[in-house]
């Protein structure tokens, strides 16, 4: 497995841990309130920053591990690597326009931040699937 392929496995997987980390923690502050009176800044703080150095810590494991290998990347992985990050970056584009719809109709920040949230998630974890298809099966 080429070493691009692995990070995208550990990127996806970060990212879903992080934000099922992320929505138990919130919904077990409910005790009976509506979410958007549930504290959250918190725990997406947390959840973000954790999932960041996750992220830079499984590229250097696996970078490491990898040394003996050698890290060349060559004109199909540089391929790969934008086709998941376009494919990925649609999921932020629908953030924003939810984001900026809620916003528009006055909703609580916490429905805002929790959008936004979930959508770079989602961005995250489809640009992964989209490197990881792209390396198993070709590039369409």
């Amino acid at each position: 497995m080429a070493f691009e392929e692995k990070r995208a496995w550990a990127l996806g997987l970060i990212a879903v841990l992080g934000y099922a980390v992320y929505a138990v923690v919130v919904l077990s502050r409910t005790d009976g309130r509506p979410l958007t009176e549930v504290p959250y800044i918190g725990a997406a703080l947390w959840t973000i920053g954790l999932g960041i150095v996750a992220g830079i810590v499984s590229g250097v494991w696996f970078g490491i591990a990898a040394s003996n290998e050698g890290l060349q990347v060559d004109e199909r992985d540089r391929e790969i690597g934008r086709f998941g990050d376009h494919v990925g970056q649609s999921f932020v584009v629908i953030g924003g326009v939810s984001a900026m719809a809620l916003a528009m109709a006055e909703a609580a920040h916490f429905w805002i931040a929790n959008v936004l949230y979930l959508c770079f998630v989602l961005s995250a974890v489809l640009g992964s699937a989209a490197k990881v298809v792209a390396y198993r099966r070709g590039m369409p």
